[in-house]
């Protein structure tokens, strides 16, 4: 079975350094409430953080999404896994990206990281993400990643963090076993 996992708001907390920018250009700490439904950088007034986007760094220094380093390593080990992230949008962000899964995700061979900027060319039997239109396109299923922008998308399996994913998949595992069985 093949699992592709996005990265950003995935297996990265990208809001964590989101909140941080909107301290230091506002001068305040932003309630997640302010965002819920969209991304954070849609809120009037602070178009500019997504500038911040195109900067050397930005996706280099985000933190490891709570569980997600165990979770999929143990997906690694059973299962071909894919890492599958947009990362031609913004200049610095494939070298960024790679450095990153190096430090956090060194058991991932390099020949299981796709770098693209649509997600429809990928094919597998789940792709984990948090952005609809990508699991829209895709040819296998797909479980709905919870992020700020997406609670009120629907049609898709959601799973509100890594637990869940781990959880979600010992299932499945158990089922298949229970069938050869």
């Amino acid at each position: 079975m093949r699992i592709c996992i996005d990265m950003d708001e995935v297996m990265v907390d990208n809001y964590q350094r989101y909140h941080e920018l909107f301290e230091e250009q506002q001068g305040r700490k932003i309630d997640p409430q302010a965002y819920y439904g969209k991304k954070i950088y849609e809120l009037p007034g602070i178009e500019s953080m997504r500038d911040e986007l195109h900067r050397p760094g930005f996706f280099r220094h985000l933190p490891v999404m709570k569980d997600a380093r165990e979770v999929v390593e143990e997906l690694y080990e059973n299962y071909e896994v894919y890492i599958v992230t947009a990362a031609t949008e913004f200049k610095h962000c494939f070298t960024d990206k790679w450095e990153w899964l190096e430090e956090h995700m060194p058991f991932i061979h390099w020949e299981r990281i796709v770098f693209c900027g649509n997600k429809s060319i990928v094919h597998g039997d789940y792709m984990i993400d948090d952005k609809v239109s990508n699991l829209r396109t895709f040819n296998g299923k797909g479980l709905l990643f919870t992020a700020s922008h997406n609670v009120h998308d629907e049609g898709y399996l959601r799973v509100d963090n890594w637990l869940e994913v781990r959880d979600f998949f010992r299932n499945e595992r158990a089922a298949e076993l229970a069938a050869e069985s």
